[in-house]
């Protein structure tokens, strides 16, 4: 009897195997608990409509990416980020900057496409970096570029629209200090040769008399700027948990108030990086983009305390994988000075 129950089972068993085969399981089904793992990772992020976007391949468990619910600040909207945990994660600063006495300063005879940024890098993650121009056969960054502890360029420590009448306006950064935390701040590049970050940005308006050049003492609160990788950009979006939006200070126009295309960077205060980029000027139907105010509350909302307003417009663009995000509002990758790279 004993004999005939344990076939019973052992047959019982085979049978409920080979049927646990069939077509109505999955092969692995480990692999649907991928996306729910994901989501989980960034709740917050997720409960705001933010999609898992799993169709740019494999990626380190440390780096995930999201879609955009269909509308953000009331307007509509196609949008990614990339979230990177910086404990695991590194930002970079691409671009080959030099100072050159050809050139009489920082700059480079060659500009890219983020595509060759990627090709060069292998960053999973790639996006434009800060502004430039051209100027007599060179490429200068009109932004900050900092690689392993070495200013390769400082923020533009100028502003005209005659040259005549002169402002000196402190600048936007998103830097990674020396002690591995990460900030914004504004920088200026003062006539003794120091690269000075302050905790408020210069007062200066278009509107208004220039101030003073920034210096040691001027506006208060200087401090020699110690990082050791860092970009520039125009607009500090958050600064401490603080919406600051301060491109009337900063001066470089942007067009910082109508709906553009627009890349942001921000960390969290789980050292979470988040890298921002939206679609606009209609390259997809009713897509305008949106102002740096739109762009602060989103960084706000997904939990950045430290965010900055990067190059926009015809160059905004993020590679994931070297896969294009949003549609370039040039109807092609633009060339550009710099780039970040996450890996």
């Amino acid at each position: 009897m004993l004999i005939k129950r344990l076939y019973f089972i052992a047959t019982a068993l085979l049978a409920f195997s080979i049927c646990s085969c069939g077509e109505s399981y999955p092969d692995h089904p480990w692999e649907w608990d991928q996306e729910t793992e994901e989501e989980e990772s960034n709740p917050d992020i997720v409960s705001q409509g933010w999609t898992v976007a799993d169709n740019f391949g494999n990626l380190p468990d440390y780096i995930h990416i999201y879609k955009s619910p269909e509308n953000l600040a009331g307007k509509k909207a196609i949008a990614y980020i990339a979230v990177a945990d910086m404990s695991k994660a590194k930002f970079e600063v691409l671009g080959n900057i030099a100072f050159s006495q050809e050139a009489n300063g920082y700059g480079s005879k060659s500009i890219y496409t983020p595509s060759e940024f990627y090709e060069s890098s292998k960053a999973p993650v790639v996006i434009n970096g800060g502004l430039f121009f051209y100027s007599a056969g060179f490429y200068y960054s009109q932004n900050l570029v900092i690689r392993e502890g070495q200013i390769l360029a400082p923020n533009q420590n100028y502003y005209s629209k005659d040259w005549v009448t002169m402002w000196y306006p402190t600048l936007g950064a998103f830097c990674q200090m020396k002690d591995g935390t990460f900030q914004t701040t504004w920088t200026y590049q003062a006539s003794d040769g120091i690269n000075y970050c302050y905790p408020a940005p210069a007062d200066n308006d278009i509107n208004k008399d220039p101030l003073q050049a920034p210096s040691s003492t001027f506006p208060n609160g200087a401090k020699a700027l110690e990082a050791t990788t860092g970009i520039g950009g125009v607009t500090v979006l958050l600064r401490a948990g603080e919406i600051k939006n301060t491109y009337v200070e900063e001066m470089l126009d942007i067009s910082a108030a109508s709906n553009q295309p627009r890349t942001a960077i921000g960390i969290t205060t789980d050292k979470k990086m988040i890298i921002f980029v939206c679609e606009g000027r209609n390259m997809t139907e009713g897509v305008a983009g949106l102002t740096t105010a739109n762009v602060a509350k989103v960084m706000k909302d997904l939990g950045c305390t430290e965010a900055l307003n990067l190059d926009g417009g015809g160059s905004s663009c993020m590679l994931v994988n070297g896969k294009e995000t949003i549609k370039g509002s040039d109807g092609k990758q633009r060339k550009v000075l710099t780039a970040v790279g996450i890996k």
